[in-house]
């Protein structure tokens, strides 16, 4: 029901209906619109005591029947409880100590972390590699920390994620100069692999025993098998031998760019950061995704037809020759 409420009225005229419109009109206009979900004027509410918790021998006891089992952790209805727990965790651990000193990422203690698998098998629960990744860079940032005021439960909360090997123990084998004065570098592309001997000379470039302009005919291929020599200004002061094999041209080009800086680096040992800056001396190792079944390639769908005629042109055809 509809009213006009108006303190100045009876209460016999707050209501809006033919039999006392004509009378209060005038006061009803200037009265604002209220609705009323109940026919009654007045109610008295109906509230229950409070309860002091502070008594506890008032309160009543307990429904045995009402009870419910709590969960441990908030992320029990999740898909990977474990695993949201500890990535929360290493969160509120990078919170509370983000003010702490800290080290440069090449001069922070070597740890060698739980791999993706390792960690699956430790939580019981399939884990994407790309969810373990943000687990553990939280894990590289709080290993940042300087040692020296590193906390105990902090200690104690990165010691899951270790694995229990010695990370010094793993030394790379050193490559040195022959005594033909080469140096032997070996990088891989895709499904390409280079093995480039570098010695001192004049800037002559074989792979494969032909020269570079016969084997890549593409400019942009030819310049970024030499992009580590381009790069250092070291392209008239090295000779280059390589070997190539597998995979297409660019693959082959970009092997061949990935040994040469490790056979520069053996000559010139100061050019890695150089190197490392136009980068030459990373390995690359994103391939080309498989083809699906039911899809033209790896991602792409074939064109979706709602009616197909040739068929049935086909069909109608073949009974009509025959």
């Amino acid at each position: 029901m509809t009213a006009r409420k108006s303190f100045d009225l009876p209460l016999r005229a707050l209501y809006r209906c033919p039999r006392c419109r004509a009378l209060s009109a005038q006061s009803i206009r200037k009265a604002p619109l209220v609705r009323f979900l109940s026919t009654t004027t007045r109610r008295q509410a109906i509230a229950a005591p409070p309860i002091d918790f502070s008594k506890q021998d008032d309160l009543p006891p307990p429904n045995v029947r009402n009870a419910r089992i709590v969960p441990a952790s908030p992320s029990y209805f999740s898909g990977r409880p474990d695993f949201t727990d500890n990535l929360l965790n290493l969160h509120a651990l990078l919170r509370k100590y983000q003010t702490l000193p800290t080290v440069a990422p090449g001069q922070a203690p070597r740890v060698a972390w739980r791999t993706v698998s390792q960690y699956r098998l430790l939580v019981g629960e399939p884990v994407r590699a790309s969810r373990y990744h943000q687990v553990v860079e939280v894990l590289k940032r709080l290993n940042q920390i300087h040692p020296a005021v590193m906390p105990p439960d902090l200690q104690e909360a990165m010691q899951i994620y270790k694995r229990d090997v010695d990370p010094y123990a793993v030394v790379k084998r050193p490559t040195v100069i022959d005594e033909d004065g080469r140096a032997c570098g070996v990088g891989r592309r895709k499904s390409s692999s280079a093995k480039v001997y570098l010695v001192q000379g004049e800037g002559e470039v074989l792979v494969n025993g032909k020269n570079i302009n016969n084997v890549f005919g593409r400019i942009h291929d030819r310049e970024s098998a030499l992009w580590a020599l381009k790069a250092t200004n070291r392209i008239d002061k090295y000779n280059v031998w390589a070997l190539v094999s597998g995979g297409g041209t660019t693959g082959q080009a970009e092997a061949l760019t990935l040994g040469t800086a490790k056979a520069l680096m053996v000559h010139e040992p100061d050019l890695k950061p150089a190197l490392r800056r136009a980068g030459c001396i990373t390995r690359d190792r994103r391939r080309v995704e498989r083809k699906k079944p039911g899809k033209l390639k790896a991602r792409k769908m074939p064109a979706w037809v709602k009616r197909y005629i040739g068929f049935e042109s086909d069909r109608f055809g073949s009974l009509g020759e025959t």
